[in-house]
């Protein structure tokens, strides 16, 4: 008998990713800090991609090497004067260079066209210090790709890695601790004290082949050719991108043309519907919100910040019990989602559960120091529970943390006057509206205190402002009806409270609407 050929089965390799204490051990080795001599609240970070002799070449952010007397301070702490700076053309890069005889690691080049939406990514850098973060030094976060598409500054890299100032032009690695991708910058486009939100956040980047082909053209060469650009029809991850940047510059709408885009090239793109619900609530169609949070949760059920932002739609449409379910979904996926703490504290505080506020405001604070509207909310729950120094500690912990915080102000201000330091609580008014000069509650407390104070005239003007910006104010009309009825003007005195009364009755808000009628009936007695 002939032996026919044998057949051998080739086996495709499943690459293993490295651990994430491993990955981080590559991200310590290869990434550099980068600082200003002349600044020292500057700071960025850059990698260390190629060695020829005793000249080091970084690859960082355009933005972090611009300007300044910039100094680079190397994994073993030495520092070392940047030299030859190398904008790279169309693309927020450069390449610069230091001299050393010591020996440094270089970042070994992945393949970033492998990566694609919901690849794991570390993004490795160094954090500004912060008034509360003093200390901080490497950090390295993990996330997953959002998107990967086209935008302003080359940016092709989009991905939900939770970042600080100072991480721009850090490495962007995959599982493999290969670099994929740079660091640019965070796209968090609003504030999540204003409301309570998980708000588009995240971070974009540039694929390291991007990067390559433009080096390339400035005459930098580090051994790995990236293949050539195929032009191609947009795709759902370009629409993303775009979608991204029309709703940093609050073009809702647009935003939500180009979301429709990408759900339409790709039905399953879970970060797709997840920011449309933003964009739909910001402009106020909390059912539409509601209905792309499904979308994302049915895709991804473990998506903890879409069950976040749906708790907060429905805690904003009065379904309480409905927001806290989210949310304690959202903790059971996420144990370390500080927003999730801070917004079910905030319905515990609003269900008469003050003791469970301030227990999920210190869980959001251990998890994250920086939490600015923890400290100011657990302050507002201190100082109804009489606590005023606790609660004036912790509103001056959120104003070192955010000095623009301009609620943080108005509660400080409020707890001030509280305990007669009425000039101060004026001060902090003041700098609140600085701050934001559509503070209708800072306008109000202000015409509060000058009330208090006797100048009548000046707290008139106050209720004005506060009525000018929310027409809507019931407390803002009875205060200044009764002001002016004090002062003899008994005709504006109750039109001013006819209409807090009408307010008080549209909000449901019984008690109030009684106590004004009854008011009125004194009046005109």
């Amino acid at each position: 008998m002939l032996i026919g050929v044998s057949m051998v089965l080739v086996q495709s390799q499943v690459a293993v990713g490295l651990s994430a204490s491993d990955v981080e051990k590559i991200g310590r080795e290869i990434t550099v800090k980068i600082v200003d001599s002349q600044n020292p609240s500057f700071a960025g970070s850059g990698i260390i991609i190629k060695h020829t002799g005793n000249v080091y070449t970084v690859l960082t952010a355009g933005h972090v090497a611009k300007e300044g007397k910039k100094q680079i301070i190397t994994p073993d702490k030495q520092t070392y004067q940047i030299k030859n700076i190398k904008p790279l053309p169309s693309l927020d890069l450069a390449v610069v260079e230091f001299n050393s005889n010591q020996k440094y690691t270089t970042a070994k080049i992945g393949n970033s066209d492998k990566v694609t939406n919901n690849s794991v990514v570390y993004v490795a850098g160094f954090p500004a210090k912060t008034s509360v973060t003093s200390n901080v030094d490497f950090r390295i976060k993990d996330g997953k790709v959002d998107a990967k598409g086209s935008q302003r500054d080359g940016y092709d890299l989009s991905y939900d890695n939770r970042t600080s100032r100072g991480m721009s032009g850090g490495a962007i690695l995959n599982e493999q601790g290969e670099l994929i991708g740079i660091h640019g910058r965070a796209i968090t486009q609003a504030s999540e004290e204003d409301s309570g939100q998980v708000v588009i956040s995240g971070a974009l980047g540039t694929t390291i082949y991007s990067s390559l082909r433009q080096m390339l053209a400035v005459g930098v060469d580090v051994g790995v050719k990236p293949p050539n650009v195929v032009a191609t029809a947009p795709t759902a991850g370009d629409f993303y991108l775009k979608a991204s940047e029309k709703y940093s510059q609050k073009d809702y709408k647009g935003a939500i043309a180009d979301l429709n885009q990408a759900i339409r090239l790709n039905p399953n793109y879970a970060q797709a519907y997840y920011n449309r619900g933003i964009a739909r609530d910001d402009l106020g169609n909390k059912q539409g919100a509601i209905a792309d949070y499904n979308s994302a949760i049915k895709i991804n059920p473990n998506y903890a910040s879409a069950y976040v932002n749906r708790g907060v739609v429905r805690n904003e449409l009065g379904d309480k019990q409905g927001a806290i379910a989210d949310y304690n979904t959202a903790i059971k996926i996420n144990p370390n989602h500080a927003n999730a703490y801070v917004n079910r504290g905030n319905v515990r505080y609003k269900l008469g559960d003050k003791q469970g506020a301030i227990a999920d405001y210190n869980s959001a604070i251990k998890i994250n120091p920086n939490d600015a509207q923890a400290y100011d909310n657990r302050g507002v729950v201190r100082y109804e529970l009489g606590d005023k120094q606790g609660a004036i500690a912790d509103f001056n912990t959120a104003i070192k943390i955010n000095p623009n915080y301009a609620n943080a102000y108005v509660n400080r201000g409020n707890a001030r006057n509280e305990l007669g330091d009425k000039q101060a609580a004026i001060a902090d008014y003041n700098t609140a509206i600085k701050i934001n000069p559509n503070d209708a509650q800072a306008y109000y407390n202000w015409g509060v205190v000058r009330y208090e104070l006797g100048d009548k005239q000046a707290a008139i003007a106050d209720y004005n402002n506060a009525i000018k910006i929310n027409p809507n104010y019931a407390e803002a009309y009875t205060n200044r009806g009764i002001i002016r009825y004090e002062l003899g003007d008994k005709q504006g005195a109750i039109a001013d409270l006819q209409k807090a009364a009408e307010l008080f009755r549209q909000q449901g808000n019984t008690a109030l609407y009684q106590q004004t009628l009854e008011l009125i009936r004194t009046i005109q007695q």
